[in-house]
């Protein structure tokens, strides 16, 4: 598509902190697109604001929120009807900016509230096309009055009652600079997660850790063909296996400490 094509009624937002070395890359893929690209800093200490400015963005400063509060304070700056929200470490695939383009010139956008996104994960230079992580839907194409649950890791739009489809627009994913950076990023979420699943109610048994992590290992990295990518595929699935064993654990940590009390 031209870069002289017309802008959609739609603004790509993105929050970030100290991403300078990715932030040009996500801006620029949503520039073509979108009317505006608006970018919520979090106060780096890096050049993120001024990457993102040289590759088309508007830079605002906001305290960092939590994740869900900090999506949501972005979105309230939004002026068209449409909202595309992409991560700092994602940017559109060649071809999405047709796809999306396409949606709006047929008027087909306005048959849902929300449109999902395929995002592809990569992980140290290998793209990961199966285990589930080839093609994952995510809620990124909305109306700009949907708004994201209270949450602090994991979050998501609310979408009930909403109007949901999927276009086959793709988003690439490059999740991780290094090993020991994904890692312990993991890790804080791990934790993260067991302290929002315990503040729910949410319990957790004996077993639910090591229970839990084989059947990601086996439903992922077997049944869905996760081996099939090679290259750093079996890091990452062990990592997220570990992972999930991480957060179950943490869990029945919190559910063994409220037992005792």
């Amino acid at each position: 598509m031209s870069k002289s094509a017309p802008k959609l009624p739609v603004t790509g937002v993105v929050i970030a902190k100290n991403e300078g070395d990715r932030i040009g890359r996500c801006v620029a893929s949503l520039v073509p697109l979108c009317f505006e690209v608006i970018v919520m800093d979090s106060q780096s200490t890096d050049d993120t604001v001024a990457a993102a400015e040289k590759a088309g963005a508007r830079v605002v400063q906001q305290p960092w929120l939590g994740f869900a509060a900090q999506k949501n304070a972005v979105i309230a700056l939004v002026q068209t009807p449409w909202v595309l929200l992409l991560d700092s470490d994602e940017w559109l695939a060649d071809g999405a900016d047709d796809m999306i383009r396409n949606a709006f010139a047929d008027g087909r956008v306005e048959q849902a509230d929300v449109w999902n996104l395929l995002r592809r994960t990569h992980y140290l230079g290998t793209a990961l096309n199966h285990g589930g992580w080839g093609k994952e839907k995510v809620a990124r194409l909305f109306r700009n009055d949907l708004r994201y649950k209270p949450a602090s890791v994991h979050e998501a739009l609310d979408l009930a009652a909403k109007r949901i489809s999927t276009l086959g627009a793709r988003i690439e994913h490059d999740t991780a600079r290094s090993d020991d950076e994904y890692a312990t990023k993991l890790h804080r979420y791990a934790a993260l997660w067991a302290q929002q699943r315990h503040a729910q109610g949410r319990r957790a048994g004996v077993i639910a850790a090591p229970l839990h992590a084989a059947s990601y290992w086996l439903k992922n990295y077997v049944l869905r063909g996760g081996f099939l990518d090679g290259g750093k595929s079996a890091r990452y699935h062990a990592l997220h296996a570990g992972y999930v064993y991480e957060k179950y654990r943490k869990l029945r940590e919190l559910t063994r400490l409220g037992t005792t009390h």
